[in-house]
């Protein structure tokens, strides 16, 4: 009985996490939601200044093969982005690793693409890139490889010295000491880039959107946030950053999950 209750207690703890994952933050969304519909109730607030929740769910409903179509281009940027600055920051942060002179050299330029605001360098992106979604594309890249490469690089830099002098006494070769020491030891650090990557790139994919205005089937939901504006038509703003709020918090839940399937069975910040 004892043997058996010990087999089945970290199942239940993994349904037991898993319904608390997903059920403290819908009851903080649905009361949210409550909350913004008791205002705009009570307050008498006329739609066109804020709409209420019904109101921007019947703009997504009828508009939504407008909107989906700018969620679509949205969203490709932000992930083909991701995937170009985890593929790009990760190598530049080994490379890096390598050589402590490399770093140096090359370390006021990266500083200085990360500090110059992504805004003042959109319009000149713009005139060099050969199209509205590859000037956009970069914006986004730019924006997500440095975090991810910094903290990469500070995990592979973090890697334990003792461990590494451990290689050293088994004549253990530099690539040897990087694939079994140093790269296991950055990943937690990796993935807290990537955390914090995924949200920038979707902030800088749309700070690109509004910079290249692009109208069409090519726009994106940044076009169609100012669209809907300049038209005055609140409900479909609303519903375009509904859109938004739920891409940013599908790339949050994506990168944690895979931090938690890469690093829970043996790093001590994804275990309970």
């Amino acid at each position: 009985m004892t043997a058996r209750h010990a087999k089945t207690s970290p199942l239940k703890a993994s349904a037991r996490d898993l319904t608390l994952g997903v059920a403290v933050p819908l009851v903080g969304v649905c009361v949210m939601i409550a909350c913004w519909a008791l205002y705009v109730e009570l307050s008498g607030v006329p739609p066109y200044i804020l709409p209420g929740p019904g109101t921007v769910a019947a703009a997504l409903t009828k508009d939504w093969y407008i909107l989906l179509a700018a969620l679509w281009v949205t969203a490709q940027t932000t992930f083909v982005a991701l995937f170009l600055a985890v593929v790009g920051g990760g190598s530049a942060a080994v490379v890096l690793a390598q050589s402590r002179w490399i770093e140096t050299l090359l370390s006021p330029v990266m500083v200085t693409l990360q500090v110059t605001p992504i805004v003042a360098i959109a319009p000149l992106i713009l005139i060099y890139a050969p199209t509205p979604w590859t000037a956009q594309l970069i914006c986004a890249f730019l924006v997500t490889f440095y975090p991810i490469m910094l903290n990469t690089l500070q995990g592979l830099k973090s890697a334990d010295r003792n461990h590494a002098d451990l290689m050293k006494t088994y004549s253990a070769s530099r690539w040897q000491t990087l694939i079994y020491l140093k790269l296991p030891s950055a990943l937690p650090s990796f993935f807290a880039g990537l955390r914090i990557g995924g949200g920038l790139a979707l902030v800088a994919a749309v700070v690109g959107e509004f910079a290249a205005g692009q109208a069409g089937n090519n726009a994106g939901l940044a076009f169609r946030l100012l669209e809907a504006q300049y038209r005055l038509n609140m409900p479909r703003l609303f519903a375009s950053l509904v859109l938004l709020a739920m891409l940013g918090a599908i790339i949050y839940g994506l990168t944690s999950t895979l931090s938690k399937l890469a690093l829970r069975h043996w790093h001590e910040s994804e275990q309970k």
